[in-house]
């Protein structure tokens, strides 16, 4: 059965029968799944990555990246009624269809959805497709396009991404230890530590003693944030490309999402800067979505003076990022999707990703043969060295 919950936050049951037991419930209104939200994501044994905390979430909504697109809130529940998997959806006209994507687009590295524990996350996908197609039925929503779905995330199997086709990229990551100098050890080889003490004692003897700043105000993070921006306008007008950041709706989203949480708690999205500590000058920032188990890396950036670039302040920001957040008792820390010399070397855990369209009306079943296409294609370009470089040099021919 599904219940279509209107604007209102009112659920309107509609005589839909689901499979497996599992009844869905779609609302249009934060407010009206709130409680629900946040007792799921604070339970120990809840299965999600915090790109589907309700604070992050929230956050970006609030900014107005995808201005005109519906918010829907899909909570599935079992024959019991207990809640077993919530689902954050923003629903856009691709073409004459309406299209449902995870809240978070590109911004977020993974669209799981938040699932109430192992044992939710264990239900049949075809009892999962079964009841998205229900819902989407109800919801007036022609197909699901889903990106980014971990094959598995904390050693758990999503069944969202059965299915799916291989993502062009997928993510890179690495498990934290409880001991921070162990970790430490082991993520970054003995080479590469003593290189990096070697450049931090020159970059020392070049601006002064530099310090690990973790932003606790909305002030601080506000200060590493303009940093941060000038940095990224830099280097995109350096390559010579669009600059994402300068979106005023994507600065409102980032702003909210690195304001406390609720109640004073951890915000949405952290932010990290290596400081010299004499002039306060920021010489490279992180910023990742946090729970209490992981950091899932955002952004970074660097100073682009050529004086700095010899010292790698990045990656000795990477550094004492990875034994800040072990220190902490974070499990685990991810570099997101895509490939970069940075995350190969330092990075131990590939976390494969799939593409997935679920069809609902009978007009979409082309879309989501288009859609399987276009991965494919784009699978193979990224995946073929001589391919992407080729795809890399026609870009940057057309840019000019």
């Amino acid at each position: 059965m599904v219940a279509l919950a209107e604007d209102l936050g009112q659920p309107v049951r509609a005589a839909l029968q689901g499979r497996g037991g599992l009844t869905a419930e779609v609302f249009s209104d934060l407010a009206a799944v709130e409680g629900l939200w946040r007792a799921l994501e604070g339970d120990p044994a809840v299965l999600m990555t915090p790109y589907q905390r309700f604070d992050w979430v929230a956050a970006y909504l609030g900014g107005g990246i995808d201005a005109g697109e519906a918010t829907r809130i899909l909570v599935l529940r079992d024959g019991l009624g207990r809640a077993r998997m919530l689902l954050p959806l923003t629903v856009g006209r691709r073409g004459p269809l309406r299209v449902a994507r995870v809240i978070g687009d590109r911004h977020a590295n993974f669209h799981m959805p938040l699932f109430a524990s192992r044992e939710a996350a264990a239900m049949p996908a075809e009892e999962l497709a079964a009841a998205l197609t229900e819902a989407g039925r109800a919801a007036g929503i022609d197909a699901f396009a889903f990106r980014n779905q971990p094959r598995f995330w904390d050693g758990a199997p999503n069944p969202l991404a059965v299915g799916g086709l291989p993502a062009p990229s997928d993510a890179y990551g690495m498990l934290l230890g409880p001991d921070a100098e162990a970790t430490l050890r082991r993520v970054f080889s003995g080479d590469t530590r003593k290189k990096l003490r070697a450049k931090e004692r020159k970059l020392v003897e070049f601006l002064g003693p530099v310090e690990h700043r973790v932003a606790g105000t909305p002030e601080a993070a506000a200060e590493i944030q303009a940093a941060f921006y000038a940095q990224k306008a830099a280097r995109f007008a350096d390559l010579g490309v669009t600059d994402p950041y300068a979106d005023a709706a994507v600065r409102r989203f980032i702003a909210a999402a690195t304001a406390p949480g609720m109640d004073g708690g951890a915000p949405a999205v952290e932010v990290h800067a290596l400081v010299a500590s004499g002039s306060g000058r920021i010489l490279a920032t992180f910023g990742g979505a946090v729970d209490g188990a992981r950091f899932c890396g955002m952004w970074t950036s660097f100073d682009t003076d050529p004086e700095l670039g010899r010292f790698s302040p990045g990656e000795i920001l990477l550094h004492r990022l990875v034994g800040d957040q072990a220190a902490r008792g974070r499990r685990a820390l991810d570099l997101g999707v895509g490939e970069a010399g940075y995350k190969a070397k330092t990075c131990d855990e590939t976390i494969e990703l799939v593409e997935h369209t679920v069809p609902v009306s009978p007009a979409s079943h082309a879309l989501a043969l288009a859609s399987r296409l276009a991965v494919r294609l784009k699978h193979r370009v990224k995946r073929s060295p001589r391919l992407w470089a080729a795809a890399q040099s026609l870009r940057r021919r057309l840019r000019r």
